[in-house]
């Protein structure tokens, strides 16, 4: 019946009543009518199709409507952030009961220029089941002060259910009903300290996005249980490389070291590149309570003091990780490479390794960059050299086939013992981060191309490419602050975007610009359905070399167990991977933007903790954005703050939407996109995740 619908719904672009459907589809009796009502209901809940206030029902996709998610404001108003689409503003008028991070359908009611307003239709989920907040009593009442300045409810607390709280504790609260309008009810589930307490902080963040910080007695429990070397009969059947040459490159404080390489020169002239991942799935075995709970989290989560493990300790920096000098399994991708960059050969095994050295970013590039030997590397300046010679040839390689780098720097936190944030820095990207990032693709890769040509299920990584309107809305707004290019985009493949990107690169501010254009990409995410990866220019791809701290890889590895060790690809083993994939790929994607999130917040906390520290201060920026209500600038460290529009004290601005800029009514001066601009600090607030400046004003 719901294909029927379908195709009656699909003649015209127009609404049916019950009526004309029951008509339509030759429908004479009750027991029909009750099937197509209870068809109608559940294509309306996977929103398929829409039903109008007069009970008129529509397609989705033929409708004035969206689906996002909604973003408040705790001034009532917010924007439905619609995926692939333009943001849409809803004033606090049109809301319609709809709160911070629901699932919303919105009507688009206007278009002024880029933006988008509308009114919320209907909310289709409420995503907000716990909130994170300070306790405090007023008037005999217990209620919390949330912790999301995006949040315009209040929530008053069961007092039988405070779990003990007292003032001043931060508080993990589930929200059990709605008493009237903005007032809420709820009840504590967990208290996570004082909120003066070190990494209190970083808890209520961690909190708020649903990631648990500690493992169950259970996990632990199976997790101990795990041997803490290799076991003499697990050497059996793997291919024995503990006597070649591999070794790993990570971050000076990296624990959990899952990837390894290795490379040779062959008589032929190709290169030998051997990229060997610890080979987690052997250890979490599928349906275990380490699977689960690995399942669960999906990813591990970096932030600023500390890292919370996808996987406990025990196999995360032990028997799991590719630590030097022991015995560890592993699964190897040993591809062939040729002068052009192409794999012409490659083998994909279960393997015994041993890494020869624990190898940093920085000591491989002292070598790499200016030819300087750290102790203990000289054994492996010829092994570094080579690689050095493939990771160039794959680059040229990726670039030729429209590889789009963006190049965007990202910040580092440095704390102390404390927790306390006591310098932001630019991270360091050098060769020997490049030259591992280019192997690892090289690897996902090769491991997707070969299960995608044995058109059995699998998890891809796949990234769908932009809207051509999105790209040229990017070209028309550039062009407006004075930036050119060459005409509009008649394509949007990757050769495009690289082109557009080099015709930016000598700008001075090329970081703003690209950043820019990387909002108008899609988010990468994982699916069962390969569709390429359009930011690597690549026709498949996977997730292979990091199961350590992601689930999707951890998924491959048992994958390619299953496909290529022991040969298992009946219908009944196809049959039930096509179908855990689907929910598994969309658990995954939604995980991982998650940590994404809660990692971007705390960092966004500790430069507020950090810039409280420098009020004052006079900074030279750049500005890297221009809103109708202020500017904001940012930092060579990557700190941005806001001048208000108000802080211009010098004259009346006023933006101007065709240059997107703020002009001043008397002296004419202008704020743009890309100036460079002198500031002092005026504010930084650590629990708001906000820092204000102002303009320098000598002798002032």
């Amino acid at each position: 019946m719901e294909t029927n619908i379908i195709e009656i719904l699909k003649r015209e672009n127009r609404a049916y009543s019950v009526e004309e459907l029951e008509h339509l589809l030759n429908i004479n009796d009750v027991d029909g009518l009750k099937e197509l009502m209870k068809t109608l209901n559940k294509m309306e809940d996977e929103l398929t199709i829409y039903r109008s206030n007069k009970n008129k029902y529509m397609l989705f996709n033929n409708s004035h409507l969206k689906v996002g998610t909604l973003i408040g404001n705790k001034k009532g108003f917010g924007f439905v952030d619609i995926d692939g689409d333009e943001d849409v503003y809803i004033s606090s008028s049109n809301m319609n009961g709809a709160i911070h991070s629901d699932q919303v359908i919105v009507e688009i009611t206007s278009k002024k220029g880029f933006e988008l307003e509308g009114r919320i239709v209907k909310v289709v989920n409420r995503n907000l089941k716990t909130v994170v907040g300070e306790f405090y009593n007023d008037r005999g009442k217990a209620y919390i002060k949330s912790d999301e300045n995006k949040l315009n409810i209040k929530i008053e607390i069961n007092k039988k259910k405070t779990m003990g709280a007292m003032e001043g504790h931060k508080v993990l609260v589930k929200i059990t009903s709605r008493i009237k309008d903005n007032l809420y009810n709820g009840e504590v589930i967990k208290i996570l300290g004082h909120k003066n307490d070190p990494g209190v902080d970083i808890l209520s963040i961690v909190s708020k996005y649903g990631i648990n910080d500690t493992f169950s007695d259970d996990v632990m429990k199976e997790a101990s249980l795990l041997p803490d070397e290799v076991l003499a009969h697990e050497y059996e059947g793997r291919r024995d490389l503990r006597n070649e040459e591999i070794f790993t490159i990570d971050g000076d404080d990296t624990k959990d070291i899952d990837d390894a390489i290795s490379i040779k020169k062959l008589d032929n002239g190709n290169y030998l590149l051997g990229v060997h991942i610890a080979d987690v799935s052997y250890y979490v075995k599928e349906g275990s309570k380490l699977d689960e709970e690995a399942y669960d989290r999906g990813t591990s989560v970096y932030l600023a003091d500390r890292v919370i493990p996808m996987l406990p300790h025990k196999l995360s920096n032990g028997i799991c990780s590719l630590n030097p000098n022991v015995d560890r399994l592993a699964l190897s991708c040993v591809m062939e490479i040729n002068h052009k960059g192409e794999t012409v050969k490659y083998d994909i095994f279960e393997s015994v390794i041993k890494s020869r050295k624990q190898m940093t970013y920085k000591k491989v590039n002292k070598f790499l960059e200016e030819n300087i030997i750290e102790e203990g590397y000289e054994p492996f300046t010829a092994s570094l050299t080579l690689m050095k010679e493939l990771a160039d040839i794959l680059r040229a390689s990726k670039i030729k086939r429209g590889y789009i780098d963006f190049d965007i720097d990202e910040a580092k936190i440095i704390v102390n013992e404390k927790g306390e944030a006591t310098d932001v820095v630019v991270r360091e990207r050098g060769v020997g981060e490049r030259l591992i990032e280019d192997f690892m693709i090289a690897a996902n890769e090769t491991v997707a191309t070969c299960i995608y040509y044995m058109e059995l299920p699998f998890v891809y990584r796949i990234h769908g490419e932009p809207s051509e309107e999105k790209i040229n809305n990017f070209i028309k707004y550039i062009s407006l602050l004075g930036y050119h290019v060459n005409g509009q985009m008649k394509d949007v493949s990757p050769k495009s975007i690289q082109n557009l990107l080099n015709q930016l690169k000598d700008k001075p501010q090329f970081h703003i610009l690209s950043s820019l254009l990387l909002r108008s990409m899609q988010k990468a995410v994982y699916d069962k359905n390969n569709i390429g990866h359009y930011g690597l220019a690549s026709k498949c791809y996977t997730h292979f070399t990091s199961p350590i701290r992601r689930y999707p890889d951890t998924t491959v590895h048992r994958l390619l167990r299953k496909y290529l060790f022991k040969h298992e690809f009946d219908n009944n083993t196809i049959t039930f991977w096509d179908n855990k994939l689907i929910p598994l790929t969309e658990h995954a994607s939604k995980k991982e933007q998650d940590a994404a999130s809660c990692e971007r917040e705390v960092d966004d906390m500790k430069k507020a903790e950090y810039m409280m520290k420098h009020i004052g201060e006079r900074y030279e920026g750049v500005i890297s954005s221009v809103l109708s209500f202020g500017v904001f600038v940012e930092l060579p460290n990557l700190i941005e703050g806001l001048i208000k529009i108000e802080d211009l004290k010098d004259d009346e601005y006023v933006f101007d939407e065709n240059s997107f800029s703020l002009k001043g009514v008397r002296t004419k001066k202008i704020y743009r996109l890309g100036d460079k601009i002198e500031i002092v600090v005026k504010n930084a607030n650590k629990e708001m995740k906000t820092i204000d400046f102002e303009p320098y004003v000598a002798n002032k």
